[in-house]
């Protein structure tokens, strides 16, 4: 209970926690946050570790002078792609694994094949906008590999939404990180960013369900 109140309290304050650890340990900083990142995106068992709020917060810190933008965005970038490339790897080992196994209640070989076909086919912009999704950032990439997604096409869009989500909220929260209405209402800001993808998420798959629902009848 202790880590979880603690990992809770890390991500809705986690500007204040890299503030105190920048100033107790100065640049090890950028190890810790290659750490949560690569964790965050690598490890299948970790999609609540902080992702979105956590760059925001380091492109402020690197506008108020604290930290340094270039090399922060460096090691971001680094944690976010070989994260990704790890999560794949682990997918696609256990994959073949699974594709042995017969019809269950746990496997479908339509299944796979359909999911073969999506990522084949929607791979590219999914794993792009998947950076931007709390959890589904951590499954997609795993999926991609299980499904046996190209490694050469998964690579590409891996380093391409690595870019666009490193670069993009990194560069907001430079800018905008000063402003004295973000600082005073950070809290909120890191909410949003926790909260609202989120629910974009749940509203996707809600309606999802149904349109596959109404089409259950007619198969």
């Amino acid at each position: 209970m202790e880590i979880i109140t603690f990992l809770i309290d890390f991500i809705l304050n986690v500007d204040e926690h890299l503030e105190t650890f920048v100033q107790n340990y100065g640049t090890w900083v950028y190890a810790l946050l290659f750490l949560i990142v690569f964790v965050e995106t690598g490890v299948v068992v970790m999609p609540f570790l902080p992702g979105d709020s956590l760059l925001f917060v380091v492109g402020a810190m690197t506008g108020a002078g604290m930290m340094s933008y270039p090399v922060a965005v460096t090691v971001l970038l680094a944690a976010a792609i070989l994260g990704d490339q790890c999560n794949y790897s682990i997918g696609r080992y256990f994959g073949p694994k699974v594709f042995q196994w017969e019809d269950s209640r746990f496997f479908n070989k339509r299944a796979f094949q359909r999911a073969h076909d999506f990522y084949e086919t929607y791979g590219g912009i999914t794993i792009i906008l998947a950076r931007f999704m709390p959890f589904l950032r951590t499954f997609v990439p795993f999926v991609a590999g299980v499904a046996e997604m190209s490694r050469v096409k998964f690579t590409l869009y891996n380093i391409v939404g690595a870019f666009i989500w490193v670069l993009g909220i990194c560069t907001a929260g430079y800018f905008l990180g000063s402003l004295p209405w973000v600082k005073a209402n950070l809290d909120k800001i890191i909410w949003g960013l926790i909260l609202v993808p989120g629910l974009i998420v749940i509203f996707g798959a809600w309606k999802a369900r149904r349109a596959a629902l109404r089409q259950a009848p007619a198969e």
